[in-house]
């Protein structure tokens, strides 16, 4: 930010047109015509090499490369004790066809990962499945990009990692560098670093599986062995020629290549709510009932569709039906609820690991509207990822009691759920862009008032909403309660009793980077790590870190103070010193030209006692002296810089 309160980036903030703003009750009928994913590792640089060449001196690129089923030429998927000629990681071992098989990961099924829909390898016995990156020239399905995901995993020499003891190694990656040659002829060089497939941490990966095979069966000395998917951004103006993969990995390693895939450009669509994925807990158990869960819009569209996620599961999950509505009282509907599809169908599988989005309802939504979304669970559901601290009322039928999608009443929603499960985020078409607020329990609105709506992102966005002449973009929390920088809450495997999350510079990809529409990221973190001994310089470098990737996706960054919290038991005076040696850190970042931030929010400032700085202002405390209380939260919302933050 300048000396002004200006930011640096203003220029890279999108405008989006109005959206149609028409309501959505009365719509149902309308719909029936329409049928319609501790270190993040992958960097982007442009620009590569001297000055571009000028366009009478550039090749026409389009059509070059091949498609990268041409390309696959290694077999890494065998059949648990048929893995003869198989041979992923030098030693012998492979991935076992029955657990991608029980995870929903079928031969030649698209899974949709960060976003972007890939296409599994037809997998077969002495079929190839994969390729290992080494130069190979890819040529991707026409169209334009946001970003590029490479579903992964890596092997070093020496083979097989860890050796089955579950520590995931973070120096366990295998780096290469690439280039997204563009049909104009420019080109972009990328940084590709993927994790070793039995050493690598399981918090950034899209798929765990139980075992790895043998060829005496399977091998649990190995531990659990993972996939991953990383994403790299790309110029959504510019049409792809091909991709040239990074050559052979560095220090000896291979980059295992499954696919690759795009996350489109077109259409616009952008996050009206979002909760991120805090981990995979055991729930209900559910079967044959509906879950109708409450959301509220933060920016309208012309349409609108739901985004399900899998994440950190083992196995497939069928969702038999899903609706949409504008919410009355309670679990009742006001009007009729809208019928959602998944590629002209009522029914979907989510993959473990996998997203799917619903085809656009064919309705419009208002802004600042609650909505109700059903969603029927068919077979038995005993664990599922879920957003834990949900201060919204969310809501169940009776085991048992069938599709109640589209119950107008609200009757058979007699129990309660404490969290979201499955639904990740809403999305309207042609919205003014989205800013992500990322953050812990402050942001994720712990202590505040249930169902009022008072955390501060909430406040901001009604704020936004109150001011006709700026854009109203939407505002997706991201906010996980317990959640730290740069430290795993819960591992990302196994069933969770932590539901911290995992670190947000692991989960910055999935939940901010890639979330549609996104322009801006505001980071307001850190006090976790510091309550449980981790150093002010590690969450500094971690901040930092999470500033610098969002960058490279052309979104801009504040970064807000930390608050005190004196009084409470894990704020002790170590706490207090190092919480004020980051927050002088930030301060000093404010009028620095090398900053690598767009704007400093002093949260501190707004929450402090000013009879003692360490402690938050009685007015605003929620009564355990970390968390702020409804006042606090508006006040944070209130100290926003609207024009500073819209980019006017």
């Amino acid at each position: 930010m300048g000396s002004d309160g200006t930011s640096r980036r203003s220029g890279t903030h999108r405008r989006r047109g109005n959206p149609a703003s028409h309501l959505l009750r009365g719509a149902a009928a309308a719909v029936a015509a329409v049928l319609l994913a501790t270190v993040v590792t992958v960097t982007v640089s442009y620009g590569v090499g001297t000055e571009p060449p000028k366009q009478s001196e550039r090749t026409n690129h389009q059509g070059a490369g091949t498609p990268f089923a041409a390309l696959i030429d290694r077999i890494g998927i065998s059949r648990d004790g048929s893995s003869a000629n198989v041979d992923l990681d030098g030693s012998g071992n492979s991935l076992s066809s029955q657990t991608l098989a029980s995870a929903g990961w079928t031969p030649g099924r698209e899974v949709v990962l960060l976003g972007a829909p890939l296409r599994l390898p037809d997998y077969a016995p002495g079929r190839p499945d994969h390729l290992v990156s080494d130069g190979q020239s890819v040529r991707l399905d026409a169209g334009r990009y946001r970003s590029l995901t490479f579903l992964a995993t890596a092997t070093r020499t020496g083979g097989a990692g860890t050796g089955g003891t579950g520590a995931a190694d973070t120096d366990a990656e295998v780096h290469g560098t690439g280039r997204v040659v563009y049909a104009d002829g420019e080109e972009q060089e990328f940084a590709l670093s993927v994790p070793d497939w039995t050493a690598g941490p399981a918090s950034e990966a899209a798929l765990t599986l139980p075992y790895a095979n043998s060829d005496s069966g399977p091998d649990p000395g190995l531990g659990t062995v993972r996939l991953y998917a990383r994403d790299v951004p790309v110029d959504p103006a510019r049409e792809i020629s091909h991709v040239v993969l990074p050559e052979a990995g560095d220090g000896g390693g291979r980059i295992h290549l499954f696919s690759v895939g795009g996350r489109a450009a077109d259409p616009e669509w952008t996050g009206t709510w979002a909760r991120a994925t805090s981990g995979y807990m055991e729930v209900g158990p559910w079967e044959d009932q509906t879950l109708r869960l409450s959301v509220r819009t933060t920016t309208g569209g012309g349409d609108v569709r739901i985004r399900l996620d899998n994440t950190f599961a083992t196995s497939p999950v069928t969702v038999g039906a899903a609706s949409l509505a504008l919410r009355g009282t309670g679990a009742a509907t006001d009007g009729a609820a809208v019928p959602l599809t998944f590629g002209g169908r009522s029914e979907t599988v989510l993959p473990a690991g996998g997203q799917v989005f619903s085809d656009p309802a064919g309705i419009s939504v208002p802004p600042q509207t609650d909505l109700l979304v059903s969603v029927h669970l068919p077979e038995r559901v005993t664990t599922a990822p879920v957003h834990y601290a949900s201060v919204d009322t969310n809501y169940t039928s009776e085991p048992g009691s069938g599709d109640h999608t589209l119950d107008p009443s609200g009757e058979p929603f007699t129990g309660k759920v404490g969290q979201w499960p499955f639904l990740t985020g809403v999305e309207v078409l042609d919205g003014p862009g989205a800013v992500v607020a990322l953050g812990d329990s402050i942001t994720d609105g712990v202590r505040s008032t249930r169902d009022a709506h008072a955390r501060w992102p909430d406040v901001l966005s009604a704020r936004l909403a109150a001011q006709p002449e700026l854009p109203h973009p939407g505002v997706l929390n991201l906010g996980v309660s317990g959640n730290h920088v740069v430290r795993d809450g819960y591992p990302g495997e196994g069933v969770s009793t932590n539901p911290g999350g995992v670190a947000m510079t692991r989960r910055l990809h999935r939940d901010a980077l890639v979330q549609n529409g996104a322009d801006t990221v505001v980071v307001f973190a850190g006090i976790n790590d510091l309550r449980w001994g981790t150093s002010p310089e590690a969450v500094i470098s971690g901040i930092g870190q999470i500033a610098r990737l969002a960058h490279e996706y052309d979104l801009r960054v504040f970064v807000a103070t930390l608050a005190p919290c004196a009084g409470e038991r894990r704020c002790t005076a170590e706490v207090e010193r190092a919480r004020q040696q980051v927050n002088t850190y930030l301060r000093s970042q404010s009028n620095d030209p090398l900053s690598p931030f767009d704007g400093v929010w002093d949260f501190d400032a707004v929450l402090r006692d000013p009879q003692d700085h360490t402690r938050l202002r009685p007015a605003y405390d929620s009564g355990d002296h970390l968390h702020p209380g409804d006042a606090g939260l508006r006040a944070l919302a209130e100290s926003v810089d609207l024009y500073q933050l819209v980019g006017s």
